[in-house]
């Protein structure tokens, strides 16, 4: 593998070789530079349609990990391969760590680009590590003192369906529930409501490294777009929003706390634009990504890998 360029200060970028062996065989060192730097980019990959890119991701990622309690509907294409979220694509997907509300999550993911959108469609990256030295340090403190909490309402009118988020069976569901420290309640027609407490700052478990590890603002209601959240609040009333989150005593964030998250991602955001082909491979607990919105046809394949487990 030649040396990586730089497309900013943050993604190291590899140009492809056309080999069909070449990619399987630089597993290791582009895993090194995603050790190094956070995230790395291939370009030039021959990905001519989903399959290729779904080939490209399996080679890259070790140990396929399979999503329980989505956030939002996938596809799915191989172990530990998707589509990407459905989201309505004039709304951003702001910055998060993919899972990182579950004790198992990918500490690996990889994106692979079957067809770039026409305009908009960033995939963009915040060092987790940096993030969490510019955030005001009474705030860091509340939550490394209490953590935060999650609040989900699963239901075949609002967010994602309790069946497709665990798969299984009542009794499956509560079972999972109680293994993984979650609080759960069914309400009267069969929908679900759940209620998990996780820390807020993780250290890293490769590098030791302290990392704001978390989705306290991207859940939050006050990331909503605020006609939506309104609808949704008048329709099914605050505690019957599809998810929010709080501190983890119980405490409602401010408006202002989650605008001023938000903006600290913003001051150490890198932007990635799409080309057929690309490939991303980022570190899931260093670097959080978001997702802008976007013009045209946008299909980006989804991998999670290296299975790690909170502490």
């Amino acid at each position: 593998m030649s040396a990586p360029r730089t497309e900013s200060a943050e993604i190291p970028v590899v140009g492809a070789q056309q080999r069909p062996d070449w990619l399987p065989a630089a597993v290791d060192e582009l895993h090194a530079v995603v050790e190094q730097a956070g995230a790395v980019k291939v370009s030039g990959l021959d990905v001519r349609d989903r399959a290729g890119a779904v080939a490209a991701i399996r080679a890259v990622l070790p140990s396929p990990l399979s999503e329980r309690e989505g956030f939002a509907p996938r596809d799915t294409y191989a172990p530990g391969v998707y589509s990407s979220s459905h989201w309505p694509q004039n709304q951003p997907m702001c910055m998060h760590h993919e899972l990182s509300y579950t004790l198992q999550f990918p500490r690996l993911m990889a994106f692979c680009c079957v067809t770039p959108p026409t305009t908009g469609g960033v995939t963009a990256l915040a060092d987790a590590r940096q993030v969490l030295a510019a955030l005001p340090p009474d705030l860091v403190a509340r939550f490394e003192q209490t953590g935060w909490m999650l609040t989900r309402n699963y239901n075949e009118l609002l967010g994602t369906p309790w069946t497709q988020a665990f798969g299984g069976d009542r009794a499956q569901v509560e079972q999972y529930c109680r293994d993984n420290d979650i609080e759960f309640e069914w309400d009267a027609s069969g929908g679900l409501r759940t209620r998990q407490r996780r820390q807020a700052v993780v250290k890293h478990p490769v590098t030791g490294e302290r990392c704001w590890f978390n989705q306290i603002a991207f859940l939050n209601e006050w990331t909503m777009d605020p006609g939506i959240r309104e609808y949704l609040t008048d329709e099914f009333g605050r505690d019957g929003l599809p998810f929010t989150t709080y501190f983890g005593d119980g405490t409602p964030l401010t408006p202002a706390m989650v605008d001023q998250i938000n903006a600290v991602y913003e001051q150490n955001t890198v932007r990635h634009t799409w080309q057929r082909g690309d490939l991303l491979i980022v570190d899931n607990v260093r670097m959080a990504h978001s997702r802008e919105p976007y013009d045209g046809e946008r299909e980006i394949v989804v991998g999670m890998g290296a299975p790690a487990t909170r502490g």
